[in-house]
């Protein structure tokens, strides 16, 4: 009784629209979307910039639909390409999972399928209300989201989850914003007492040689006060009177010490090269391209893996999976380097039949042109693979020599 079971709760998720009978989204998204808390996020400059430039980068990366290398097209490949749900284009859908990835551990979607079981919307949940749970009539992972209008449960196949690493007992991902919450709360207290130390008003100390009682002590005080505003802080100090200044305790580079290793510990547990926080140092523009190799292949690659394995996962069919489906973002755009690097590299591709010239043209997101440009060429004066060498220009005088 387990698959009939799985089958009534998909088909009580299969509803169009983001309010059905047995459920009601329309309280979580936008309202309070991502969570009550977002103090961090909003207060934090690197925490903003870092989850900013991630989640940017990611929902820029194009994704396509392939069967066998060959581009295709069907419902779930619309859905994830053009239209999630209304309210949302696939940017940005996929801009606020990475967000509240980075935020909290964890990113959900609820899928929402039509009759034919087809995944029809995706619509992302606040991840505040929602706690994984094995369940223990099937033994499988299953969702609990809290709503305003009530409970309800989904099976793992009907919800998108991608999330920070986990431990083996754990289901949902590590929030980086708790394992930084030593660092940012040592930050915030710099920031605060350099701010606090830098609004201080001027002070100062004032000794006189004998004693003067409380009457004649205020009016020396805003004798003092008026003389000092009405001559722009300019004092002079009179016989018998002795007026010393208080010192600031701020400390530009106690500041930016702070900021630099604010800096460099979000680096570290967000496994993104510091550069990419405005670390500058040790840095210059030769090394850049190798950043940017850094970056797509030790921190975007295993993002970017997560999500095609649930796409592949919970919206393709085993059928699909089986006839060589496959969701695929594209991550060549940001490995092409300059100029220069893209033309030695499409040179070296195309005379060793490693590319056709229309391929390159697509790299460079130009219209392909068919005909001989959609074949494998080689060096040697540039004939086509399948040509055969007598046939080419001087292919004829080797063939006799190597007859005599």
């Amino acid at each position: 009784m387990k698959w009939y079971r799985r089958a009534i709760n998909s088909i009580k998720a299969a509803v169009a629209g983001w309010k059905g009978a047995t459920f009601d989204f329309t309280s979580w998204a936008g309202r309070v979307f991502w969570g009550v808390d977002n103090t961090k996020l909003a207060t934090n400059e690197t925490i903003f910039s870092v989850i900013s430039r991630l989640a940017n980068t990611f929902s820029s990366l194009p994704i396509k639909l392939y069967q066998n290398y060959d581009l295709k097209m069907n419902q779930a490949a619309d859905v994830v390409i053009n239209d999630p749900n209304p309210n949302m284009s696939s940017f940005e859908f996929f801009n606020k999972l990475e967000v509240s990835r980075n935020e909290t551990g964890n990113g959900y979607a609820v899928i929402i399928r039509d009759i034919r079981m087809m995944p029809e919307k995706l619509i992302p949940i606040d991840s505040s209300l929602v706690t994984p749970f094995l369940n223990t009539d099937d033994d499988e992972l299953w969702y609990q989201i809290i709503g305003n209008g009530g409970t309800y449960y989904f099976h793992n196949m009907n919800m998108f989850h991608v999330k920070h690493i986990t431990g083996a007992s754990r289901w949902t991902g590590i929030s980086p914003l708790d394992v930084l919450k030593n660092t940012l709360e040592y930050d915030k207290a710099v920031q605060e007492f350099s701010l606090s130390e830098m609004q201080k008003k001027e002070s100062f100390i004032l000794k006189y040689a004998t004693n003067v009682d409380a009457e004649k002590r205020q009016r020396i005080i805003d004798d003092f006060r008026r003389f000092y505003q009405d001559n722009g802080g300019i004092l002079f100090q009179e016989p018998g009177v002795e007026v010393d200044g208080l010192e600031k305790k701020y400390f530009a580079s106690d500041t930016w010490t702070s900021e630099k290793i604010t800096r460099s510990r979000v680096a570290n547990v967000f496994n993104v090269p510091a550069l990419f926080l405005n670390d500058v140092e040790g840095q210059s523009f030769s090394s850049n391209e190798q950043t940017m190799i850094q970056f797509v292949q030790m921190t975007l690659t295993p993002i970017v893996r997560q999500y095609e394995h649930e796409l592949n996962k919970k919206l393709l069919t085993p059928a699909d999976r089986e006839a060589g489906f496959y969701f695929k973002f594209n991550m060549g755009g940001l490995l092409r380097g300059d100029t220069a690097a893209r033309t030695a590299f499409y040179q070296m591709m195309i005379r060793s039949s490693g590319m056709t010239p229309d391929e390159v043209r697509q790299f460079e997101d130009l219209p392909p042109r068919g005909g001989k440009a959609a074949e494998l060429w080689i060096s040697g004066d540039m004939y086509p693979l399948e040509m055969d060498p007598a046939q080419r220009k001087g292919g004829e005088k080797s063939a006799t020599t190597t007859k005599q």
